[in-house]
């Protein structure tokens, strides 16, 4: 038995006490999420038991945390970001600002700095991503204009949060706490201004980068991997593009891992591949987004309860009231609906993922205390917890609203309802559409070429990367007696004949020749004309021999109609010898 296996320890258990707890939390009707929080919490140090590692199950945690928005990426376009932009930009720095206020409130009642109300204010002003697209997920409004809204609102608050990590350090000094070096991300030494215009410079050229050239770099990998016809290949380089640019995106641009998986996956959607990356990658997401959850319960002392009773309720309240109403007005401002403005209250109403990283810089540079550390665990904890029950009752007075005020509350916002709608449906429509095309190309080449009904969507698909277009006019010899055999022809259109010493035969639409030289490494045994004009599907002898090597049961297929072929030349060149004695 290896004495060195607190990873394994680490992620066994956590999954072990995740399952049996998540499924009793679904019994007492709770989110499953409820039981992996409390599964952390009897994980940790400050729970008898056993106590996992909480560094390893921190960063556990970020990998999660980076698969998620990397799915959401992949269902979210750069076209989206910039349709909600109108709502999700001065709503986003609005609400941190008014709630970084409010933070700062509290805490001069509690007889706190001005540097920890900032950290505190921050760090209660920013939502859980998980959380939210738990929440959507489960309401089946990730796709829906509010939930769009949503997603933008919590991108914008991602890249407002960048910068604030940034200017931390660099205020800390003038804020009553103490300077860190700083030096590893090269602006420790520039004067304030010029390192907000840095940081802003690297955000804006990674997003540039992310959004103009990966789609011409990130479809075109994808691409070549899919076409050598390993699954677990096409696995790895899926993982390998939303870890590599996560985490090149921090060491590189400073942004956060989260982020760059987000533009990742925005890059991979304008992949046919898209969809299938998405499924492969689903698994890790959700496997890894249930650690996530663990180590947040592994971090909270639940002592603070009895200690800051008070501290806790005030806490709560301004996330779940204070954001809650804040958003709510931010959105009647904006005069968008009433029904968009509850929907958001209610989902933005908890904390998470950049709250523990706030707290814990907070910390480390002497601008928060220790026990605000611990408030802000807890407030996340129970916000998360109460989460549920909060969208629920935002859903209760949607309902309210409308059967007290139904003009007010179908009219109001309704101009910028249809205006962002329309917007959305021209971006879905162009998604649809191609999806669409996708879709009528697999259907054609089952239809012209009912052989590959034999193998399964992934395989079609991997045709359809495989093959290689090819013409020929009437006339037109398209292979050689006794040229070497590179190439299987599947005929999508037009018509040619197969000349043999013995006479012609003619091959229309859906037949297929070439296949007798490849599969037994021979040379070409008769002429093939074009009679038409003639489009071909074209496989070539390396793609021919790995893609039959993955489905033996096409290649049999494939094998023994070539060689019926072989024989009915040889019956009829008998035939014919025959009559000619005769």
């Amino acid at each position: 038995m290896h004495q060195e296996v607190g990873l394994i320890a680490t992620v066994a258990v956590s999954f072990v006490f995740a399952a049996v707890l998540g499924y009793g939390a679904d019994r007492l009707r709770l989110p499953p999420l409820v039981g992996y929080l409390v599964a952390g919490i009897m994980m940790g140090p400050f729970t008898p038991g056993f106590v996992a590692d909480t560094a390893l199950a921190g960063q556990l945690a970020e990998m999660g945390v980076i698969l998620l928005m990397f799915g959401v990426g992949l269902h979210f376009s750069a076209s989206d970001l910039l349709a909600v932009r109108g709502i999700a930009v001065p709503g986003a720095i609005g609400r941190i600002c008014l709630a970084t206020l409010l933070g700062i409130g509290l805490c001069k009642l509690w007889g706190w700095s001005l540097g920890a109300g900032i950290v505190f204010g921050l760090s209660l002003s920013v939502a859980s991503t998980v959380v939210l697209l738990k929440a959507l997920e489960e309401r089946n409004l990730v796709n829906a204009a509010s939930g769009r809204v949503a997603v933008g609102w919590l991108i914008v608050e991602d890249l407002a949060m960048v910068l604030a990590l940034v200017l931390l350090p660099a205020l800390a000094e003038l804020l009553g706490g103490h300077a860190v070096d700083t030096t590893n991300h090269g602006l420790g030494e520039l004067p304030l201004a010029l390192t907000i215009g840095l940081t802003l410079l690297k955000v804006g050229a990674f997003a540039a980068m992310a959004i103009f050239l990966g789609p011409r770099i990130v479809p075109w990998l994808l691409t070549m991997i899919a076409r050598t016809g390993s699954r677990e290949l096409f696995t790895l380089t899926v993982l390998a593009i939303a870890l590599g640019i996560a985490f090149g995106s921090a060491a590189i641009f400073g942004v956060s891992f989260a982020l760059g998986a987000f533009f990742a996956g925005v890059v991979m959607s304008e992949s046919q591949l898209s969809h299938r990356a998405a499924a492969d990658s689903l698994p890790l997401q959700n496997a890894f987004s249930v650690l996530f959850f663990v180590s947040v319960g592994m971090l909270f002392d639940p002592s603070i309860l009895v200690r800051q009773p008070l501290a806790v309720i005030g806490a709560m309240a301004l996330i779940i009231l204070g954001k809650a109403i804040i958003t709510f007005a931010i959105v009647m401002l904006l005069r968008y609906p009433i029904s968009m403005g509850l929907t958001l209250a209610g989902g933005l109403a908890q904390i998470g993922e950049f709250s523990f990283i706030l707290a814990g810089l907070g910390v480390s540079l002497g601008l928060l205390p220790h026990e605000g550390q611990d408030l802000i665990l807890a407030a996340a904890i129970l916000s998360i917890t109460l989460n549920p029950i909060v969208i629920f009752a935002s859903d209760g007075l949607k309902k309210y609203m409308h059967s007290k005020w139904p003009l007010l509350f179908e009219n109001y916002g309704r101009k910028k309802q249809k205006t962002l709608g329309r917007e959305l449906e021209k971006i879905r429509a162009l998604g649809e559409e191609r999806e669409r095309q996708h879709q009528l190309k697999m259907q054609q080449l089952i239809e012209t070429f009912p052989l590959f009904s034999q193998v399964g969507e992934d395989a079609q698909e991997e045709l359809l990367l495989l093959f290689k277009a090819k013409s020929a006019p009437p006339g037109e010899r398209v292979i050689r007696r006794g040229d070497r055999g590179d190439s299987m022809y599947f005929i999508s259109s037009g018509a040619v004949e197969v000349r043999l010493a013995s006479g012609a035969i003619r091959l229309e639409p859906g037949a297929f020749f070439g296949e007798m030289a490849l599969l037994s490494g021979g040379r070409r045994t008769a002429d093939v004309i074009a009679v038409d004009f003639c489009q071909f599907e074209v496989l070539e002898r390396r793609d021919f021999n790995m893609f039959m090597s993955h489905h033996p049961n096409l290649r049999a297929i494939v094998s023994e109609m070539a060689q019926k072929r072989t024989e009915m030349n040889v019956l009829r060149q008998q035939w014919e010898k025959s009559m000619d004695l005769s």
